[in-house]
């Protein structure tokens, strides 16, 4: 399902010379597993999340979705391969002006699901992250952590065939933090590939999947614990 080919990212400074954000990184998510990337902040984390999602292109080597190269990609084939992708962002935004249910639905409609289906489908998914009484909060009214969990719902409302997340349990309180994790040991049961990242070794050992470590852009041998 996803696929890594010798990529490489580097940056240009303003003073000249480049920056290298990740090294020659190889590595297979098969269909269906869950894998852990995990690694301190600076370890290129979030970078790598960015060129799954065709935010940014590789300096070097091949990202591959099912198959399909994203670096290649154009505007409309990568806005349709997004499709399949539900993307749990560090830093992922609300609409201000729309309820947690207004907020999922207006994406499920975006994607050409029906008024009615929308609904459902986006309160199912408030419900499954303990958010169903606050459907109709806006976002600011509703707490850091909550605004997380709703981040997440409206990423699986869309039923994506590969999930990623960028520290997903990261403002989130002990209780839900336990209940999040056991919702994303499950996705992978509903056919969903999910790729996790996290400075949290201690989450890390609870999602259970297996665990990619990257450490100044270069992935660690396998086995080397997190």
């Amino acid at each position: 399902m996803l696929e890594l080919r010798g990529v490489s990212k580097s940056y240009g400074r303003a003073a000249g010379g480049r920056v290298e954000a990740l090294a020659d990184l190889s590595f297979e998510v098969k269909p269906t597993e869950l894998a852990v990337l995990v690694g301190p902040v600076g370890s290129g984390k979030s970078t790598l999340l960015r060129l799954i999602t065709g935010e940014e292109r590789p300096t070097r080597g091949a990202v591959l979705v099912d198959g399909t190269e994203v670096g290649t990609l154009g505007r409309r084939r990568l806005a349709r391969l997004r499709r399949d992708l539900g993307v749990l962002e560090q830093d992922g935004h609300l609409l201000p002006d729309r309820t947690a249910l207004g907020n999922l639905t207006f994406v499920l409609r975006a994607l050409g699901t029906g008024r009615a289906e929308a609904r459902e489908r986006a309160l199912a998914a408030l419900v499954e992250v303990g958010l169903g009484s606050v459907r109709n909060a806006l976002p600011t009214e509703l707490a850091a952590g909550e605004r997380q969990r709703v981040l997440l719902a409206r990423a699986l409302a869309t039923h994506p065939r590969l999930f990623l997340a960028d520290e997903p349990t990261a403002m989130l309180d002990p209780t839900a933090t336990a209940m999040v994790v056991a919702l994303l040991r499950s996705l992978p049961l509903r056919g969903i590939t999910c790729l996790i990242a996290t400075q949290a070794t201690e989450i890390a050992r609870a999602l259970d999947g297996r665990v990619l470590r990257l450490e100044a852009g270069r992935l660690c041998p396998e086995g080397d614990p997190a």
